[in-house]
């Protein structure tokens, strides 16, 4: 544990938290990360959300607030509005969201009604929960329409978008927004495809490339500018800055719509720490060396998904373009679940999350499927050795469980032990950092 000043402080006055966190922080240091939504922002990331501005209210936008003491305020928010319009090649950029969930909200009310329709991908094949699941507000209070992946069980590498059934839908619906933009989908995405649908029943296309963002920013993925009217994303998972959100667009109309809507609609004070995080994290984004990382982020994750399609697992849509795979579990064994999986793989040291795979017909908290991600492991500094390595940890773990709990506790405390050995290689950006972050 960290023996820093800001930790000898909450020691001091929270033993208790403290030791928490430095059990979290251990368990950081010593684990794999392969939650595709999940990375390790720098020290840098992390002093400014840790910082002075936590303290602040500054509702309103800069040069319209509600509260004076703002001068400084304004100037870090629109710093970070300029990196991140840089950064994205957009005119317009809204960084107040706390979350993407958030950002969509924020867009929805902007660009609809209560009652109105939207299309999107259905969440068991890839959507995201925010983009039509009946418990969310996207699904109470909108119609949500779902276009399809093509799916064919003789050819399951064909698991991609079907334009022609994002066309059908959207012809036999005429939905006033149309979404593009996954959760668990490792394919590329053509947005100009999907702006020409949208024009053609005169409906707004929304990107949400939370998962992407970073691929976009750098380059290594098509963006979806200028083919969308509003684009979404979370600042963390490959973009690596803090949790929270941001909206982006180039209609000076829509822009100020989405201000209102996000401000005073679903939010009060912007939390001011976070901004100032993001524009730490969209420098850094800029930086040459970012487009490098994004490079190895997508070799890493095909070198991932090559080594475990030779151990015998089927990969969904038959490999990855970007950050992340899913992988289908019963191609290895037709009992293994993704709850398993997750559970054995996490007593071994390797941290994933189930996930359903296309025309799954087991529940959401089974599941047949891990989502695997590279993003983590590669701001660690892994490479294709260690990504093809960290498949043969995985086959062998999964394979020791399916012989029972003998096996799998023998195999798991084995790779445990390596595992924190490659870990000890390999520290997070900054291990002090982490522990008074």
């Amino acid at each position: 544990m960290s023996n820093s000043p800001e930790m000898d402080t909450l020691r001091a006055a929270d033993p208790e938290l403290a030791e928490l966190i430095a059990l979290e922080s251990e368990r950081q240091e010593s684990t794999i990360e392969l939650i595709a939504s999940e990375n390790h922002a720098s020290p840098a990331v992390m002093a400014a959300a840790g910082s002075v501005l936590t303290n602040k209210y500054a509702e309103g936008y800069p040069g319209r607030r509600y509260y004076g003491g703002c001068v400084h305020h304004d100037a870090i928010e629109q710093l970070a509005r300029d990196r991140a319009k840089q950064l994205f090649g957009c005119t317009f950029a809204n960084v107040q969201p706390h979350s993407g969930a958030q950002a969509n909200m924020a867009v929805f009310m902007a660009t609809m009604q209560p009652g109105d329709t939207f299309a999107s991908l259905i969440l068991k094949d890839g959507g995201h929960l925010s983009h039509g699941m009946k418990l969310n507000f996207s699904g109470t209070f909108f119609n949500p329409v779902h276009y399809a992946l093509h799916y064919d069980k003789a050819h399951p590498e064909h698991e991609r978008i079907d334009y022609d059934s994002v066309r059908a839908v959207c012809q036999k619906h005429k939905p006033k927004a149309l979404l593009c933009g996954y959760s668990a989908y490792p394919r590329v995405i053509d947005f100009a495809k999907f702006r020409e649908i949208a024009d053609e029943v005169g409906a707004l296309l929304i990107a949400d490339i939370a998962h992407i963002a970073g691929l976009v920013a750098a380059g290594e993925h098509p963006s979806p500018f200028p083919h969308a009217h509003v684009v979404t994303t979370t600042t963390h998972k490959s973009l690596r800055g803090p949790r929270g959100g941001l909206i982006m667009t180039n209609d000076e109309d829509l822009n100020k719509a989405i201000n209102r809507a996000l401000f005073p609609g679903v939010q009060g004070g912007p939390l001011m720490h976070i901004i100032a995080a993001k524009g730490v994290a969209f420098g850094e984004a800029l930086r040459p060396d970012f487009k490098l990382y994004q490079q190895q982020v997508v070799r890493n994750a095909q070198a991932l998904a090559a080594a475990l399609t030779g151990h015998g697992y089927r990969i969904t849509s038959g490999g990855t373009d970007n950050h992340l795979m899913l992988v289908d579990l019963t191609g290895r064994d037709a009992s293994l679940t993704g709850k398993d999986a997750e559970a054995w793989l996490e007593r071994a040291g390797i941290i994933t999350n189930k996930n359903g795979v296309p025309d799954d017909p087991r529940p959401p908290m089974t599941t047949s499927g891990l989502r695997l991600g590279s993003p983590a492991t590669t701001t660690r500094g892994f490479k294709e050795g260690e990504m093809t390595r960290i498949a043969a940890w995985i086959d062998r773990v999964l394979s020791a469980g399916l012989k029972g709990e003998g096996e799998l506790g023998e195999a798991a405390d084995q790779v445990r032990a390596e595992v924190r050995e490659l870990c000890a290689r390999f520290p997070l950006p900054c291990a002090e950092a982490r522990c008074h972050a």
